[in-house]
């Protein structure tokens, strides 16, 4: 970025009376538990700037641009990959969560306009009162997860097994550029057009999922709606081997026929899916019973739950669950038979209870934030082709074993999550766990009543850097097999490696929309 000589009170002061002064927060705690994220803090920025409209974020926009101040947008702030951390104090950080607005829902046309930071969970609440939804409806987060950052990190989970991941659900964007301007894409950008298709030309909308901000700043976002399917299925397996498990799940993919789907190991079974309170589980039994389309399918339900137990967690190391949806029951029960005889080989069928629940209850709280017994936490993942899975699962395996011992004294465990999305990708999720202080941002993210729940522990830097060690050593091994990552943020390598052309091409279009180099630095290598 290049010099420039506005002192930043100046500038903060000159927010404050544009967009309101209790809109920009100078306070030293409102920044660093801003600027901090699940895993690690940034840069503590100059002020926490909060617009509440379009014409606010240009005008933010337009200030911090003349000024030579650097713009970094924020989510919902469930981030382990730096994305909204600043790399340097001459930074504003945006908080988008008054950029709330369901703008517009067409059920003729059949799309839906959203600000930046409505979560998934407002929308599909929104969107149910209608019979629609989106095709992808959002990550298990989406209690706190926005359209806005999942729009800008990409992400994963509800609808995925059928219809691909956040930006395959995205028909168009409006961006504030570095300069302010605002700029349209998809048919939105069109003479006279609205936004209810994607593809009109080159792929402008496309340029701006997963792009951590690096280009431009959310303002809108246009998202193609389906008629919420009527019917829905669950089923789960067990598996002995991380072998039979993934090669089910793969064998379950190329059919097309699960909506949602995940799997754990050994250590998640045995922590968080079996960390439920009473009051959990009353919870989840009234979303199961809500979720039924009449009062026999709710005591169907429940008993079969109730019959359950938590028995389905024992005597497999792996599980997988999935849910199939259609617009009769017939469709369902057709879409689960082949998904059976596609996992027949693989795996054990077993109780369904957490995917019915998930299915009733598709938005969890975030206590997985911290471990099951309170302990720091941090994912990372890769998505691979179904052909690098097992590969790769074996070079990780490696890995933990050559460092079990350090890990054993430093209290690091680890774990992994896994999902296959559409037809033709593997999610690999690898976890750890380890004993250590809090961060300003878990005491202040989670519920003062939860985080009262858990132990707490003396400050562990060993540990700590251990699991920093181990995660740099997994960027590698995913490397090597041809991975690549969404929620790229600051900490996925995008650019080392990339072919030359496709580096220079990108470079070139951060040139051209933000010259100055404003937009998040560092985002995406950049």
């Amino acid at each position: 970025m290049p010099a420039h000589s506005t002192p930043p009170d100046d500038i903060v002061e000159a927010l404050g009376r544009a967009i309101g002064r209790e809109h920009v927060l100078g306070d030293p705690a409102d920044r660093e538990f801003y600027a901090t994220d699940v895993y690690s803090a940034g840069a503590l920025p100059m002020a926490v700037v909060r617009p509440g409209s379009t014409a606010e974020l240009q005008a933010v926009v337009r200030q911090a641009a003349a000024a030579g101040v650097a713009l970094v947008p924020r989510g919902g702030g469930a981030s382990y990959t730096e994305g909204y951390l600043p790399t340097t104090t001459r930074s504003l950080l945006i908080d988008l969560s008054r950029l709330n607005r369901i703008v517009e829902i067409n059920a003729e046309d059949m799309y839906v306009i959203v600000e930046p930071g409505v979560t998934w969970s407002e929308l599909w609440q929104a969107l149910k009162e209608q019979g629609l939804r989106t095709s992808f409806w959002g990550p298990f987060s989406g209690l706190k997860a926005t359209i806005g950052g999942s729009a800008s990190q990409n992400s994963a989970s509800l609808g995925s097994g059928n219809y691909g991941i956040s930006a395959d659900a995205i028909l168009g964007f409006e961006i504030v550029l570095a300069s302010g301007e605002l700029l349209r894409t998809g048919a939105f950008a069109a003479a006279n057009g609205r936004p209810f298709f994607r593809w009109y030309g080159p792929d402008l909308t496309g340029l701006f999922c997963g792009d951590a901000g690096a280009l431009g700043i959310k303002a809108g976002i246009s998202l193609r709606l389906i008629k919420a399917p009527p019917f829905s299925g669950a089923v789960s397996f067990g598996f002995e081997t991380f072998e039979h498990m993934a090669s089910g799940m793969a064998a379950v993919a190329r059919e097309n026929v699960a909506a949602d789907n995940f799997a754990v190991d050994p250590k998640l079974q045995q922590g968080q899916l079996s960390k439920a309170s009473n009051k959990d589980a009353i919870a989840a039994a009234m979303a199961v019973a809500r979720s039924a389309r009449n009062p026999l399918e709710a005591a169907g339900k429940l008993v079969k739950m109730a019959a359950a137990g938590k028995r389905f967690l024992r005597g497999h190391n792996y599980s997988a669950h999935y849910t199939v949806e259609g617009v009769s029951s017939a469709e369902v029960k057709g879409k689960l038979a082949v998904l059976r005889a596609a996992m027949a080989a693989h795996g054990q069928e077993t109780a369904n209870t957490i995917p019915t629940v998930l299915r009733a209850m598709p938005f969890i709280p975030l206590y997985p934030v911290l471990g099951p017994k309170g302990e720091r936490w941090v994912p990372m993942h890769g998505i691979l082709p179904f052909s690098k899975t097992h590969e790769f699962h074996a070079r990780l395996a490696r890995l933990h074993a050559d460092n079990a011992a350090r890990m054993q004294k430093l209290k690091v465990e680890k774990g992994a999550m896994f999902m296959s999305i559409s037809t033709h990708a593997f999610l690999y999720e690898p976890v750890f766990y380890w004993e250590d202080e809090r961060s300003v941002f878990h005491e202040r993210y989670l519920p003062q009543e939860y985080l009262a729940t858990l132990p707490r522990y003396p400050a562990n830097p060993d540990g700590r850097e251990l699991v920093k060690e181990l995660r740099g050593e997994i960027k590698k091994i995913f490397a090597s097999v041809g991975a690549v990552h969404m929620q790229v943020g600051k900490i996925y390598p995008y650019m080392e490696g990339r072919q030359a052309g496709a580096a220079e091409a990108l470079r070139g279009i951060k040139r051209e929309l933000d010259p100055a180099g404003i937009m998040n630095p560092g985002a995406l290598q950049l």
